[in-house]
């Protein structure tokens, strides 16, 4: 597959934008590798160590991490710019890694939670890097680009947990436990992510945006490269059609906004409620992400109420590969559409997706063959919400305060989808694998109703 990385935009911004995301696509993959090689043995691990009945909850707990510590890294990300924020993120996995190597060692249950707690820091900033993609990105790339950092981590999530066994050996000669490699390898690979980012990631992509978009608008950057006034523009037709903006459409008004250093979530809010196309953006990636966490979740249950022992995790596995290629193959085409046909019709395709996921896993019965369509569709409806809500969040809110936004979008993603998780096996077990598609179903319909409702085109903002 041939990756176009060519940059059609200002000659001072085109070489930094490309070196910005081979960057990205290079730390994706060593990031996909650290994050997929721990999870592969995660809830063996937690089950050896803190015993079967907590394994799964020690799972959430990456996942709630992931989306706790979304907050703090927006936060200096949004003072600080994308480097400092991407690198703490990689650190605290790295060090939630190396605890969760100890509480192996040592027997620490506690140890091991708060372990897996930070751990999820090498999954937030995996998903934060799809947004430094298109803090240069011209507009009619951004989905593109946003794209391909998604999927650059498949390559790594892919390939990890095949490196299991040899990194359990490995570590094994050095005296560790059973089961400890995996997580001992996943803390080099966070540092050594967080360490090519820290050395190469200059000069910052969001800095850098925020200075141009300073100077367009005739204001000044902050002394220190930090949060400048920044443009609001207020009205683009760019996010809704996902084109560069409509010949002879006349100019939205502009104003100049302060935007404080570090804004919080509650001012990441107050921003969301007031443009349209931000709440949508936002939606789409938690239902999206909710519906998928919520079927996915309880499809390998699903599939060992008809397989043997014997059988059911070779087929678990082909039946979730096939998923994950849903999720991660095609997202530079969905990319390359969000920017075609417009953010709102690649979210629409989506939401279709997903009903259709649902209505064909939810109707398959024990027949593998069709369950595996209903988990491909699963996964393009999530890589379509995505990608195309991604890109719309990002560009329907003013610079000073995008990272935050985003980080808002994360946490809710985040919640969503342990929420999800965490329910649906209440759910398989009361009312079965089919009631459960059926209730993921309704909830794609608020989404559905929310991209179909009739906005203003001057509902985004357009900086760059």
């Amino acid at each position: 597959m041939t990756v176009d990385l060519r940059v059609p935009t200002r000659p001072d911004v085109a070489p930094i934008q490309r070196r910005t995301l081979r960057l990205l696509i290079a730390t994706q993959i060593i990031g996909g590798i650290g994050v997929a090689i721990g999870i592969s043995v995660g809830a063996l691990l937690a089950a050896r160590v803190a015993g079967v009945a907590v394994a799964g909850l020690a799972q959430s707990c990456g996942v709630v991490g992931a989306a706790l510590l979304a907050v703090p890294v927006t936060r200096i990300m949004n003072g600080h710019g994308r480097r400092p924020g991407l690198v703490v993120a990689y650190l605290v996995g790295a060090v939630g890694a190396a605890l969760v190597v100890l509480a192996t060692v040592t027997g620490g249950v506690p140890l091991l939670f708060l372990g897996m707690l930070l751990f999820g820091g090498g999954t937030a900033a995996n998903l934060q890097a799809r947004y430094t993609a298109v803090d240069l990105a011209e507009p009619a790339r951004r989905g593109r680009q946003l794209s391909l950092v998604v999927w650059a981590t498949t390559i790594g999530s892919v390939a990890a947990p095949n490196f299991a066994a040899l990194a359990d050996g490995v570590t094994r000669g050095w005296g560790l436990p059973s089961l400890a490699g995996p997580f001992a390898f996943s803390a080099v690979a966070f540092g050594l992510a967080a360490i090519v980012l820290l050395l190469l990631l200059r000069p910052d992509p969001l800095l850098t945006a925020r200075r141009l978009a300073a100077a367009e608008a005739g204001t000044r950057p902050a002394a220190d490269g930090g949060t400048p006034l920044v443009a609001d523009a207020g009205t683009s037709p760019v996010a809704d059609a996902g084109t560069s903006p409509v010949a002879g459409a006349a100019p939205a008004a502009t104003k100049t906004t302060p935007v404080a250093r570090g804004a919080g979530m509650w001012a990441a809010w107050r921003v969301v409620r007031g443009r349209p196309a931000a709440r949508l953006g936002i939606a789409a990636v938690a239902v999206g992400h909710l519906v998928m966490v919520a079927v996915m979740a309880m499809t390998p249950v699903r599939l060992g109420e008809s397989h043997s022992d014997a059988d059911v995790l070779r087929v678990v596995g082909i039946v979730l590969s096939v998923h994950i290629a849903g999720m991660y193959a095609l997202s530079p085409v969905v990319g390359w559409l969000t920017d075609r046909l417009g953010r709102r019709a690649v979210i629409l395709g989506g939401v279709g997706m997903l009903l259709a996921a649902c209505a064909v896993a939810g109707t398959a019965g024990h027949h593998t063959p069709r369950l595996s369509i209903g988990l491909a569709l699963l996964g393009l409806g999530w890589s379509a919400t995505m990608v195309a809500g991604s890109t719309l969040l990002s560009e329907a809110v003013p610079a000073g305060v995008r990272p935050s936004v985003q980080g808002l979008s994360d946490l809710t993603m985040g919640l969503a989808g342990a929420g999800a998780a965490a329910a649906s096996g209440f759910v398989m077990r009361v009312v079965g694998y089919p009631t459960l598609t059926l209730l993921a179903a309704i909830a794609v319909l608020p989404l559905l109703a929310l991209a179909l409702r009739r906005v203003p085109s001057t509902a985004s903002v357009e900086e760059e």
